[in-house]
């Protein structure tokens, strides 16, 4: 069994442990109501994605928005989670999906997902570009799937009236985002916080398997590059380079 925690490195620093659930590890030793069973022609790959991004993006779609066919979306964010938000956008019959980042790359990858509209918040005006894909409305539904002040703000701005915001990105804890309360009066905005996607883990991850198995989303491209255990820093790297969709470990 190989002892990742030695030799996992971030920004050249040692990491000596990951969250204490057995992360980088072959075989881990947990609780029996922690276990989910998934169908047994699920790839491996797969499985470990589905228990993390997969099911807090589309979670946060199906689950806890409970999007409505031919609805607008707006999606801050196109990494692991803001391309499975897009997933679940598509899966669930948005009509308009416009994917935010800063990152060329990234807008490709949710262009290959489902988006309709990309915008790069480098160099367009987000709130004036919803606005102009909108009809002038704003979107129905905006998840934030960054976890930042400006990104929380820009959700509620982004949302037509009666329109839903929901943060999705974990935040600091000492972050605190300007948001107009008239706003939210007056326009009847809509703004709630999602953990993990509101998913139900014992019931969801079976059918978050069959959605991948029925080709109803993606998880196969979503894996954009595997590593070796020996390349797990170099997986890091291009993590934090934003140049993968989704990394995968994979063990010999």
């Amino acid at each position: 069994m190989h002892d990742g925690s030695a030799r996992l490195k971030l920004n050249g620093e040692p990491v000596n442990q990951m969250a204490r659930i057995g992360t980088f590890s072959q075989y881990v030793v947990c609780p029996a109501e922690q276990v989910v069973a998934v169908r047994k022609d699920l790839p491996w790959t797969h499985a470990a994605i589905i228990g993390c991004s997969v099911a807090t993006g589309v979670g946060a779609v199906i689950r806890h928005a409970n999007l409505e066919a031919g609805s607008s979306v707006l999606v801050v964010g196109c990494g692991g989670v803001g391309l499975n938000i897009v997933q679940g956008a598509k899966l669930a019959g948005a009509k308009v999906i416009i994917a935010c980042d800063l990152l060329d790359n990234k807008l490709a990858y949710a262009r290959q997902f489902g988006a309709t509209h990309t915008i790069n918040a480098k160099h367009e005006d987000v709130l004036k570009r919803v606005q102009e894909l909108t009809a002038g409305f704003g979107a129905d539904y905006a998840f934030d799937a960054i976890g930042g002040e400006q990104t929380a703000a820009l959700v509620v701005d982004a949302i037509a009236a009666a329109g839903h915001a929901v943060l999705v990105g974990i935040p600091a804890f000492s972050a605190r985002a300007a948001i107009s309360p008239s706003a939210m009066v007056y326009g009847e905005k809509k703004l709630t916080g999602t953990y993990y996607g509101s998913i139900r883990p014992a019931l969801d991850f079976a059918m978050l398997a069959d959605l991948d198995m029925d080709k109803r989303i993606d998880l196969e491209t979503l894996i954009s590059r595997t590593y070796a255990f020996d390349d797990i820093n170099e997986g890091f790297r291009l993590l934090l380079t934003g140049a993968v969709a989704r990394g995968v470990i994979t063990f010999n």
